[in-house]
Formats: C-alpha cells, structure tokens, sequence
C-alpha cells in the first residue's frame, strides 16, 4: 500500500468556534479559547497514518516560542501542557480518508496569535505543512483558567454581551448612558491583539512579554495603560478642556469600533478625544474580546487624591465662590473598569473583581495606567496590596476637608466623611437597571438620599464656633428640597428647588432663610450659579443675584430666584450639563457669614426607541423600530440623527432632522437581526442650536428562527 501522505488539513473554524464559543468574533483567524480541545482535520492518501512507521508532530509558534508537540493514538487532553491526540481515523475504501486530531492547550497558555505547522517525518523525509493561524483567548469557561467565571448568566453578562449602559450624571440623579461594546464588529477582535503588540513590554522584549501574557494580572495593567495614548502608541487622547474642534467631542461616541477601527486606520495615531466613561467603555471592549470577564463601574464623588494623604481639600471664600485652589479634586463621577481574575500574587481572599482604570490620572510603575487593585484589598484597606490599593481606595473613601479662607488664611473648617465614594454602581446582569455595589467597596456608608451629593458638603458656617446643620440632600431632576442648608445661632438658610431642572426650561428656586432670634435683622443675600465640569472645580458665576433683606423676629422668609435657559445654556454640547449653586447670607451687624450649596446636574431630553413587534424579534426577519422626540423648546431645533445597533444594522443610521416647536418628530427605522440574544438598539440626537446630545435605547432580545 501507498506510503501515508497529507493531502489537506483544516482547523474546522465553524465545529470549534461555535464549541470554544467564540462564535460572532471576527478575526482573520481561528479564534479558540485556552485549556480546551479543539479538532484539526487532516485528509491524506495512501494507508492509514501509524506511528511506529512516521511521526506527526504539530509545531505551535508565539513570536519567537515554539512548541512541538507530537500526535499520540492514545491518551487524555492535559490542563498543563499542549497535547495532541488521534479522535478519530476514517479509512474506507471509497471515502476520503480522513483523521481528526485532537488538540489542547494549556490552561496557563499565552493569549496572542499563533501559527499552526505539522511536520510528517517519514523514512523517506520530512514534510512541512502549513494549518493556518489561530488567536487564543481567556477562558472563563474552564475552571482551570484564572479568569474562570461559575455562573453561565455572569459569563453572558461580563463576557458575550456586546452592549451595555454606563452611569453618569450626579448620585442623586443618575443617568444611564448607552454604549455598544461592538466586540463582534469586523476586524475588531484583531484590533484588540494588535493592542497588545504594541505595548512598550512587547516591543521592548518579546519573549517575556508573550510568556507573561499568560496571567490576566499582567494583561490588564498593559490593557490599562495601552487605552490612554499617554505614554505609548495607545487608543485614545484625553481631553477635559471643552474644546474639541480638532478631534471628536467625547460626548459624541456611542460605541468602542468607530474609536478602535479609527485608531487601526492611522496607523495607530491617537484619537481625539476620551473621557472617563469612553476609556473605560473601550477597556471593557478590549477585555471582553480578550475572554476576561469585565464590567463597568460609575463612583459618584470621586476623589482624585494627588499627594495620597487620603484627604481632599476644597475652599470657598466669603461669598461662597469655590475657589480653583491645590491639585486634589472631587469628579461627579468617574468610570472605570473591575475585572473578574485570580490574584495568587496576593495570597489568599483577593480572587474576584479587580479594579482597572485606563483614565490617565497618575503614574503606576512610571506609567499611566491603574490596577488591577483587588476590590476586596480596597475593602479591608489592605493598602499595601498590588496594585494602586491605596489610590483606589482615597477614590472611594477619601475625607473631604471644607475651608473658608480670606487672603491665604483659613476662616473656618469642617470635614465630611461620608460624601466620597458616594454611590458605586454598575448594570445588573441581564437588565438595563443598575446594581449597587458600594457595600463591596466601602464597609461604613453608602449613599442615601438624606445625605449629600454637593461639593461643598451641605451648610457651612463661616465662623469656626457656629453650629454646623447635617440635614443635606441632593438636588435631582425631580422637585426636592436640596437641604443644602445651615443652622447658626442667628440664621438659618437653605436651597429649594421648584421644578426638575430640565435643559431648555429655567430653573426656579427658592432661598428660604429663618430669623431664629427675637429680634429683627438686617441681612445680605449673595446667589450665585457656577457652570461646571464633572472632573474638577467649577469656572466662572454665569449668574448671581445680590440685595438685602429685611427680616422680623423668628420670621422665615421666601425669596423665588429664576435662571433662565439663556443664561445657563451651554456653548459646546455635553452628556451632563452640572451647574454648582451657592447662597450666603450675611448677618450686617454681626458680620456672621452662612452659606448653604450644592451641586446638581440638569437633564436632557430624552429620544424615544420602540419596536414594532417587541416580543417576536427573530433573527435574519426584517423589523421597523421608530425614534420619537418630542421638542421641548420654544424654537426649531435641528442636528443630526443617527441610528446603531450592534447585530442589528450593518451600518449605522444618519439622517438630518429639524423639528418645531412642541413638535412631535417619528423616524421609522428598517433593520434585520444579524446575531441572535441580547442586543441594543440606540439612537442619538446631536441639537447644534441648542448644543445639546440626546440619548435614547430600547433592549431587544432576539431569538433563534
């Protein structure tokens, strides 16, 4: 009989993609998952393949490591090493002949792309062929992997699902924004790895660069530091000035391909521009695509602690101005990303969710980048912990250190140990609603509606002797009394909001001030209205309002203030528009100072998303969805609309709109379902006249024909 010769050899992508489930990922490649089984087919002629008479050996390469690994009849798949095994050998005589191997690799394997050669040594020689590549991925399926993840709902959730929300805005009125993760969009997942070719590690040693690339620990902190284009050839530039005519408005982006695609197609130039919320989106994206399970996390009042005392100071002056004074500051909120791994490198009790924060704050090791910190190290302040425990730690539990100050010296202090870290959230598993996960980082308080979410910590007298009240609560879009008020011997002052602050209409409040003396008083009102972004103090009074007020023994007083849309709108659009309101009241003959201030934020519109046939969306069946919008101002509006939905259209939906006022606006909306589960479908409306960017998302789950 003919010697055994190789005719053709396939890596059967549709069997071990849709068995490895990676199934949707588009690569040039096979995309496999590590520390399974996958099958190479192998037709040949001749007799059957024996190893006493030829040998087969499978040459596995990652950049410069090789491993040969030779194809056994018998044996098990090991969890350990590369392992190939005969399943099955086909040898009719009218058939083609075919053998199936079998093979595995190590749970502990490198992620990164590999190429695939067997080598057929024979008495007559030795005959190379080449298989193709393959990328090998994380494996939260395989309990031996170190980012293996119980629950099949949380694997959907932090690992398959392409779509998601992202919570901004301020703890007490939270706003979900939608954001399309996009890792089955073409070439994406190639984007990803290419992420970690051109990390400083991988250029600067290759070998132990791919070596290390077995351990999500050492993924997550070149992922983290490769998102920011700080200190490398990374994805995105950040940009916190407003100003944004070069690049694109951070507001502006609704998913991670258009920023990840636009960074492959220069060349790997940075993009303009990210914020918080867009490098953690991207982070996820990245993660995901890489098997690591990941989530996104939103804390409300975030401290960025730059000289790592643990201590945020801020400052007013005697007119309640907050003042632009020291490095330290408290964002509104700040995203990042927690990341499901092993930590073996610190002992026992730290597996679980790690904090990653691709937002270039500070250095870590010389780099921007952030963690993985253990959350529950960030819990037990276990500071000394790997990495940037005691960073992440100040985020959510730093002490804020309120002053009033008169020509560099300090009139007055009080601490609040509660408003940092107020409120940690992140999307329910299998839900567009929000899960509290405070308790896991913080083991004292979590944010309740009777506590404050303002910067300047509710009341505070000017005098250091004053009584300092503690009734606060954060203003909202809803009618509320902020409590941002203060109780002294004399007077008492706080905020009421009259309507929920909604952008286009005024905002009308009310300063409410009680006389708790037996006599008359003569006082001084001092209101004003500072814009203000998420990240840092807020700029200049775009409004304010001064006179004196007359008031009886024991009397309280109302006095109705109205801002109107011309006077707060914005000049370049954002997602939240946050505004930092203060009155202080003076008593004249006294001289005592009383300030009461919060923070809120004001909302935006809303875009609304419907399906036809909402409960019978079937794959590859044709849909119509509809966007309404409703315009609430009192002139023409008009801006861009765009339509997207990952595994819903194949290329995003733009149209110009102009809708009058009061005017109701319906756009239908064709799409077929691509992927079956859990899609999103999202509209965005971008107002040039108001500046303003209106979201709106409807969950579709869509199933199997």
């Amino acid at each position: 009989m003919n010697e055994f010769r190789v005719r053709s050899i396939s890596l059967q992508q549709v069997q071990n993609q849709t068995r490895h489930k990676t199934e949707g990922l588009s690569s040039t490649t096979v995309v496999l998952r590590r520390g399974q089984a996958f099958t190479v087919a192998i037709n040949y002629d001749g007799r059957p393949f024996d190893p006493l008479k030829e040998k087969m050996i499978f040459s596995i390469t990652l950049g410069p490591l090789i491993v040969d690994v030779p194809v056994s009849r018998l044996g098990q798949p090991s969890l350990t090493q590369w392992t190939a095994i005969v399943e099955r050998n086909v040898t009719g005589p009218t058939a083609p002949r075919a053998l199936s191997v079998s093979l595995s690799s190590p749970a502990s394997a490198s992620i990164g792309v590999y190429t695939l050669q067997l080598r057929v040594e024979t008495r007559l020689g030795v005959k190379t062929h080449s298989v193709g590549q393959f990328t090998l991925l994380c494996n939260p399926w395989s309990q031996a992997d170190s980012v293996y993840l119980q629950s099949e709902d949380l694997r959907t959730e932090y690992v398959k699902s392409d779509n998601g929300v992202l919570f901004i805005g301020s703890a007490g009125n939270v706003f979900a924004r939608p954001w399309s993760f996009d890792q089955y969009e073409k070439g994406i997942l190639d984007i990803c790895m290419k992420l970690l070719q051109l990390s400083p590690q991988y250029r600067a040693d290759m070998r132990k660069d791919l070596q290390k690339c077995s351990n999500p620990v050492y993924i997550g902190r070149v992922i983290s530091a490769m998102v920011n284009s700080n200190d490398d050839k990374g994805v995105l530039m950040g940009n916190w000035s407003g100003h944004y005519s070069d690049g694109v408005n951070p507001s502006m982006w609704t998913g991670s391909a258009d920023i990840l695609k636009k960074w492959a197609e220069t060349q790997f130039r940075p993009v303009k521009y990210g914020q918080c919320w867009v490098f953690a989106a991207v982070m996820c994206t990245v993660m995901r695509a890489l098997g690591i399970p990941t989530r996104v996390i939103t804390n409300f009042n975030s401290a960025h602690d730059t000289n790592n005392n643990m201590v945020i100071e801020e400052y007013y002056d005697e007119n309640g101005r907050k003042l632009s004074i020291g490095n330290d500051s408290i964002w509104n909120f700040h995203v990042w990303v927690e990341s499901w791994m092993k930590r073996p490198d610190l002992g026992k009790g730290y597996d679980g969710w790690q904090v990653l924060d691709a937002t270039p704050q500070e250095r870590s090791g010389g780099t921007f980048r952030c963690g993985p910190a253990s959350v529950k190290a960030v819990y037990q302040r276990k500071v000394e912990a790997k990495y940037d425990v005691p960073f992440v730690y100040a985020e959510v539990n730093a002490d804020v250190h309120l002053m009033v100050v008169r020509d560099k010296k300090v009139l007055s202090k009080k601490i609040d140990k509660h408003r940092v870290g107020a409120l940690i959230l992140t999307k329910l598993p299998g839900s567009m609603r929000r899960q509290d996960v405070t308790s896991e980082y913080k083991n004292e308080w979590g944010y309740s509606p009777s506590r404050t979410s303002n910067s300047a910590g509710g009341g505070m007298p000017f005098r250091a002797s004053s009584a300092a009240g503690d009734d606060e609560r954060s203003l909202r879009c809803a009618v509320a009394d902020t409590g941002a008020r203060e109780a002294s011997k004399g007077v008492t002052v706080s905020l009421k909001l009259l309507n929920p602050p909604v952008v286009g209409e005024n905002i009308s409040f009310n300063v409410v001030i009680t006389n708790n003396e037996a006599a008359p008083k003569q006082l001084k009102k001092h209101v004003n209205a500072q814009n203000k972004e998420y990240n840092r103090n807020p700029t200049g009074t775009f409004w304010e309002a001064h006179d004196d007020v007359k008031i009886g023994p024991n009397e309280t007083v109302t006095a109705k203030h109205e801002i109107t849309f011309k006077e707060y709108m914005l000049k370049e659009a954002a997602d939240v528009f946050l505004v930092n309101l203060a009155v202080v009241i003076e008593d004249v003959k006294s001289q005592e100072k009383v300030l009461a201030s919060e923070e809120f934020n004001i909302c935006n519109p809303t875009l609304n998303v419907q399906i036809q046939n909402e409960s019978s969306v079937i794959i590859y069946a044709p849909q119509v969805a509809t966007v309404t919008f409703v315009n609430p101002f009192n002139t023409a509006v008009s801006g861009e609309l765009t339509i997207s939905g990952s595994g819903l259209l194949e290329e995003k939906a733009k149209m110009k709109v102009t809708v009058q006022p009061r005017e109701t606006m319906k756009k239908p909306i064709d799409f077929t379902p691509r992927m079956a589960g859990s899609k999103m479908l999202s509209a965005n409306l971008v107002l040039t006249n108001p500046p303003t960017i209106l979201h709106g998302f409807t969950a579709i789950n869509v199933q199997r024909s």
